[in-house]
């Protein structure tokens, strides 16, 4: 297999390829993200019958592209299929006529493009399962989608006819730093880790977006080419990413434009006076909609009150074209801003999100990763000038780390002016906050903290070589 990391999704598809049982695995996560390759490469196209839904056809057209994966599979003709009922009851025909040996593998991907308004898919879908699959104990029944949502709302979560049937979910996570060095090595694309690192804060761990580097460019010259050249491949990627995983797409656009504006994040308030939206139940979808599909997270400042919910974009590729891409008609763009004022800052909070990306690693460096943490931020309701800090550990052991995060092409010097800006924040934590736990001062560095008589102030220190563990 030809698959990179993904070694517990692998563990779970071994198992349940080779049950007793009918299984109903449900595979999801952002789109890009490589679920369609994870489920071919590892059952090498042996399906038993394997077909993905076209995204934004009619009904009919569905049904017809339906029937001619059955041709194809049955390797006769079936009477073209007036409705789902009809077709599923093919489908299962398919599968009892089957030579197949051992498990028969079903494999339907982007599943919820086939539930068109008034098409009466879910409802053909559920009937398959529980009036025939379930009772084969030789079918295991996949099913995938990007629309993320439409998968934990309609699948995972329903609450009819397929409540409860789902055997196992898998959710698909982007690649961390690690992963990708590993694609890179195994593509022929060489790159420093400094690179890998400016590569992620700009695409992710996304594969699809990996897999498009030119080995034969360097990265500045790569992201010129994808990004910004006149044909560049992800000119429109913005826009189709999100149309094709959200009806009305245009107020998700809106709220994301809103939080991109400020990286911290925003209340629920702050969003509807920066959208207009009204603060009620759609509002409540469509941040759930974005937050289930990965683009946005919602947290809590320190101690964690529900009332201090924020909301913050983290998606790397639509913070990098809301920064650069949009208003750019450079098409060497990024080779020409190498110190502009504008692209540190923005590397700046990129960081702080791949740092957010790999809390697992950043655990292991500092040898708590057994030790249960609560992950959160905080900010100053009474300092002057105000205090935040982005990322509070808050660990079972009575420690709790505070972490700043600084992205340098060299090792960071901590100066006096920082030093005192260092004390003041933990100052102003531990009075507001009233904890009786240790503070640690952590800081995360692409190449580790300049010695000087300030670095003893800290207590941990994690380097960019860390989080690639």
């Amino acid at each position: 297999m030809n698959i990179i990391g993904r070694s517990e999704e692998i563990k779970i598809l071994e198992k349940y390829a080779k049950s007793n049982k009918p299984e109903f695995l449900v595979v999801y996560g952002r789109r890009r993200i490589g679920k369609t390759y994870l489920i071919r490469e590892f059952f090498d196209g042996r399906f038993c019958f394997h077909y993905t839904g076209y995204t934004k056809v009619d009904d009919q057209t569905q049904l017809e592209r339906f029937s001619a994966a059955l041709c194809q599979y049955g390797e006769k003709e079936y009477a073209l299929p007036q409705n789902w009922h009809e077709a599923f009851d093919q489908l299962a025909a398919l599968i009892r006529g089957s030579s197949v040996p051992g498990k028969k593998v079903i494999f339907l991907d982007e599943l919820p493009w086939m539930d068109a308004d008034g098409s009466g898919f879910l409802p053909a879908f559920e009937h398959f399962w529980n009036g025939w699959g379930a009772g084969r104990k030789d079918l295991l029944l996949i099913v995938c989608g990007s629309a993320s949502t439409w998968i934990i709302h309609n699948i995972v979560n329903n609450t009819g006819g397929l409540h409860n049937r789902v055997t196992r979910q898998i959710y698909l996570r982007p690649f961390t730093l690690k992963e990708c060095e590993t694609f890179f090595k195994r593509n022929g694309i060489i790159m420093t880790r400094y690179q890998i690192l400016e590569c992620y804060m700009i695409f992710g761990g996304v594969p699809y977006y990996l897999s498009l580097l030119d080995s034969s460019l360097s990265l500045v010259q790569n992201i010129d080419r994808l990004c910004f050249a006149r044909n560049a491949p992800l000119r429109n990627e913005y826009h189709n990413l999100y149309s094709s995983l959200f009806k009305n797409a245009e107020n998700h656009i809106l709220v994301i434009a809103a939080l991109a504006k400020k990286t911290a994040g925003l209340t629920r308030a702050d969003i509807v006076g920066a959208t207009k939206l009204n603060n009620g139940g759609y509002l409540t979808k469509i941040l759930g909609e974005l937050e289930l599909s990965d683009f946005i997270r919602s947290y809590r400042s320190f101690p964690k009150k529900k009332r201090d919910q924020v909301y913050q974009l983290i998606d790397f590729f639509t913070l990098f074209y809301l920064k650069f891409m949009e208003d750019s008609s450079d098409e060497h763009f990024w080779s020409t801003t190498m110190e502009s004022g504008m692209r540190r800052a923005w590397s700046g909070y990129s960081f702080e999100l791949v740092c957010l990306a790999h809390i697992a690693q950043i655990k292991s460096a500092l040898g708590i990763s057994g030790i249960h943490t609560d992950v959160s931020s905080w900010r100053s309701k009474t300092s002057d000038p105000g205090a935040q800090i982005d990322l509070v550990i808050d660990r079972a052991d009575q420690v709790i780390d505070l972490c700043e995060m600084k992205y340098s092409n060299e090792m960071y010097p901590i100066d006096k002016a920082y030093d005192k800006k260092l004390r003041i924040k933990r100052s102003a934590f531990a009075e507001e906050t009233k904890t009786r736990k240790a503070l640690h001062q952590l800081m995360v560095t692409t190449y580790g903290l300049m010695p000087n008589a300030h670095k003893g102030n800290v207590q941990s220190e994690i380097t960019m070589e860390d989080l690639f563990r």
